[in-house]
């Protein structure tokens, strides 16, 4: 049977933080979530954008400031979180960056891996006490094939845009499915999403020459609408029979189209010796670490 946003249950009380909220497959789902009631934090790095972006949409909403490339603005919105003594029921790591150029943060590390990963990261570990129900991190298809280049973690020997794309969405699973691990004996939940092949800005934003023509093409021809894409995160945000370590995905060719499904990772996303270094190496790199009473719940 399909699952549609009929599906999504009253959220009325509930909290919401969205990173990436003001477009794509954030604000897809910051509609769906608002509009069952929810009040969502709209968690963008542009306000202006941002304010545009939640004109748009029906229901209660606030806006607040993250640069999830800068391990700074990172803390600075937990810390604003928990100063206003904020609680949130599902905190939904959406935003994200793909293959552009090679950059470095603010910190110095490769862009795509700062963002999509790092920032990510440590956002949970500063926040999680505030988290009631589930964490979401949403990965990629392309996480498939992926792996950390521990040898060269910042492409600065050999940076291919694809590839660092790919390892820094390996590197949410790796995340989510550990999390989910330590977060075992507690009433919280860890939970991967993917939206398939989505029609989105992120494919054009980043990419550039001949890359970003290629994914126009494709975002014409062969994507789901945002909206489609959007459901495989509001079934792992909101559905009560979503699962900790569950990944959920599109059901059809591929898991690029369809509708939300329970999918399977690369098998090498198993292997809990690399999750346990990649979370060592990201709290080296971000100097955040997960304490025991952040596991309460």
């Amino acid at each position: 049977m399909r699952w549609t946003e009929e599906q999504v249950p009253d959220l009325s009380g509930k909290t919401f933080l969205v990173t990436g909220a003001n477009s794509g497959l954030g604000l897809e789902t910051t509609k769906v979530l608002a509009g069952k009631g929810a009040h969502v934090i709209m968690a963008v790095r542009d306000l202006g954008k941002g304010e545009r972006a939640r004109a748009g949409v029906t229901g209660s909403t606030e806006l607040a400031r993250i640069d999830l490339a800068d391990l700074d603005s990172v803390r600075a919105l937990a810390k604003q979180l928990h100063d206003d003594r904020r609680t949130i029921d599902v905190l939904v790591n959406n935003a994200g960056i793909m293959m552009p150029p090679r950059q470095l943060s603010a910190q110095g590390h490769e862009l795509q891996f700062a963002a999509n990963h790092l920032g990510h990261f440590a956002l949970t570990l500063l926040i999680l006490d505030l988290v009631q129900e589930r964490v979401v991190t949403v990965s990629s298809g392309l996480h498939r094939g992926g792996r950390i280049h521990y040898e060269d973690l910042d492409g600065g020997a050999k940076y291919n845009p694809s590839a660092f794309y790919s390892q820094s969405k390996f590197a949410n699973v790796l995340f989510g499915l550990e999390l989910h691990r330590r977060l075992a004996g507690t009433t919280k939940r860890s939970i991967l999403a993917h939206p398939g092949y989505s029609a989105t800005n992120l494919q054009t934003s980043g990419p550039t020459g001949g890359a970003k023509l290629f994914m126009r093409m494709g975002n014409a021809m062969f994507a789901m609408p945002a909206a489609q894409g959007a459901l495989n995160i509001l079934y792992a945000a909101t559905e009560p029979r979503a699962a900790s370590g569950q990944f959920i995905g599109p059901d059809k060719f591929r898991e690029f189209r369809g509708w939300p499904s329970v999918v399977q990772p690369d098998p090498k996303a198993a292997d809990e010796a690399d999750a346990k270094r990649l979370w060592a190496l990201s709290e080296q790199l971000t100097d955040v670490q997960l304490s025991p009473a952040d596991l309460r719940g």
